[in-house]
């Protein structure tokens, strides 16, 4: 691949985008790319977690210089929202580790993942209203939901880039770390993650976004209940309630 990397390690995936000489700015070709390596990761069971982190800067946003002549069928096909569903509706928990800038399409990336770590030098934002457009690809929809209508609009109606700080207040980034400790202190969480039970993870991911979908807290509440029963037929629930009588680690084995 030209712009993007895939590295597998110990149950855990890392993409990296490298396009540096244009702080990463996503383009055509890194979203598909990026379409093609998620098809890799929903196919490959020993993938428990998947990590999005690019050196320096996690992305700057969309490659404007060739947006500007655009038409609306033109700006329909270029949009990314079919890949960024593909992140979200992973069974897998995803982690976007933020250095630099992420801005427009890029924090929308950043939002189709489960958790976000920012780095305190980190710079966030919805700059498209400067640009006479709006988020296409999520960020209406998925930020609202993670932080609340107030902020986001906020957020999205300004178009100002906020630092790691006031993204952590509005709960827009999960934790900060220092610029030199983000990477390590994201591949450490995903470590732990990875070592969890694989289909109570999935389990609980299709449990919250079902249940977020529904228009009656009951029968969320239902769903979860059907969910919960479900586990009790797997080897995983077996051996995570026997290690724990037996005061040993569980070695889950995803069945």
């Amino acid at each position: 691949m030209r712009y993007l990397s895939l590295e597998i390690n110990n149950g855990i995936g890392l993409i990296s985008i490298h396009r540096p000489e244009a702080l990463n700015a996503l383009n055509r070709e890194i979203i598909d790319e990026l379409d093609a390596l998620l098809e890799q990761i929903r196919d490959d069971q020993s993938i428990r977690v998947l990590v999005l982190w690019s050196d320096k800067n996690f992305a700057a946003g969309s490659d404007i210089k060739s947006m500007v002549e655009m038409t609306v069928e033109e700006a329909a096909d270029f949009i990314f929202t079919p890949t960024y569903n593909k992140l979200d509706l992973l069974d897998i928990p995803t982690i976007a580790g933020i250095e630099g800038y992420a801005l427009g399409g890029a924090l929308e990336l950043a939002m189709a993942c489960d958790i976000r770590f920012a780095a305190e030098g980190a710079k966030l934002g919805y700059p498209e209203i400067n640009l006479g457009i709006m988020p296409g690809a999520g960020g209406t929809i998925r930020t609202p939901l993670s932080i609340g209508s107030p902020w986001a609009k906020e957020l999205i109606f300004s178009g100002e880039i906020i630092d790691a700080a006031r993204a952590l207040q509005i709960g827009l980034v999960n934790r900060i770390y220092s610029d030199a400790e983000l990477f390590a202190e994201t591949m450490k969480f995903a470590e732990k993650l990875s070592r969890k039970a694989p289909l109570a993870m999935k389990l609980i991911k299709q449990t919250m976004r079902e249940g977020l979908a529904c228009a009656d807290l009951m029968e969320g509440v239902d769903i979860e209940k059907k969910n919960w029963a479900t586990l009790f037929s797997t080897e995983d629930q077996k051996e995570g309630m026997r290690a724990f009588i037996e005061k040993r680690k569980p070695e889950y084995k995803g069945k």
